[in-house]
């Protein structure tokens, strides 16, 4: 194989953010994200919106012009308290409601608690689905290998705490391919602890970088997907693309897109 799979333009890294709930405090989140020309997924819980509190159905498609939206489910509820049709209709009528107020399509989706089980994850599935975020982090920067059990590389915390990991993902050791960093959270956080000044700093820390992608979740599910269908003959030397997402390759230290 003589050529490299490398980020769209040639980008070596990747970064995503996604925050869950859909609390007012998204409002100033998605604007720092729009200042610093960074992407984000947030994750909404539909049977909330225009309650006290909370996001509502009007600015959905303002505040999260730049940004992806998707499920959280309706009511926010534990999944493994939920018969069979109760997860239907958590996970149905969400979408369904999102889809409606935003005239978007609605695939993504992030566990409400952090709680899923094999049923869940079926259910969301044949639901049409396409990937779901824990709050497992693990503090590394590799692809899901299951996108409905897609890992987050840390909360936002974590990095507030200690720079370290992000200083790895910055200047990232050579065996590397391709590092995503995904970061989560709630935006009601950085009211409670007041640490809307370390998420600023954070966010221009991490902003225009002509080495990374900025990416939504859904973004980067669907360029993965195109990467892992791509087909090749037995020596590497041909590649074909059936998808409609392109793939980019670096070969000969040129960039070409497939």
């Amino acid at each position: 194989m003589n050529y490299k799979i490398v980020f769209p333009e040639g980008k070596r890294k990747a970064i995503t953010f996604s925050y869950d709930d859909g609390q007012i405090h998204d409002r100033r989140l998605a604007a720092l994200f729009d200042q610093y020309g960074l992407k984000a997924t947030f994750h909404l819980n539909s049977g909330t919106l225009d309650t006290p509190g909370f996001m509502t159905s009007k600015e959905l498609n303002t505040v999260y012009a730049n940004h992806e939206i998707a499920c959280h489910g309706v009511q926010h509820l534990w999944s493994r308290h939920l018969s069979k049709e109760q997860m239907v209709n958590e996970i149905w009528e969400d979408r369904k409601a999102l889809e409606a107020k935003t005239g978007r399509i609605v695939n993504g989706m992030s566990y409400a608690y952090g709680e899923y089980s094999e049923a869940f994850i079926a259910t969301a599935k044949a639901l049409g689905i396409v990937y779901s975020r824990t709050v497992n982090a693990i503090h590394g920067f590799n692809c899901p290998a299951d996108f409905m059990e897609w890992h987050p590389s840390v909360h936002h915390n974590d990095l507030f705490a200690d720079d370290r990991l992000l200083n790895r993902f910055l200047d990232p050791e050579d065996y590397l391919d391709m590092p995503l960093l995904y970061i989560w959270g709630h935006s009601f956080e950085f009211e409670r602890e007041q640490t809307w000044d370390k998420m600023e700093a954070l966010c221009k820390k991490l902003s225009f970088r002509d080495d990374i992608w900025y990416t939504t979740n859904i973004e980067y599910y669907r360029y993965m997907q195109a990467v892992r269908a791509l087909e090749s003959n037995t020596d590497g030397t041909m590649l074909c693309n059936h998808s409609n997402t392109p793939v980019w390759i670096c070969k000969d230290g040129k960039l070409s897109s497939i």
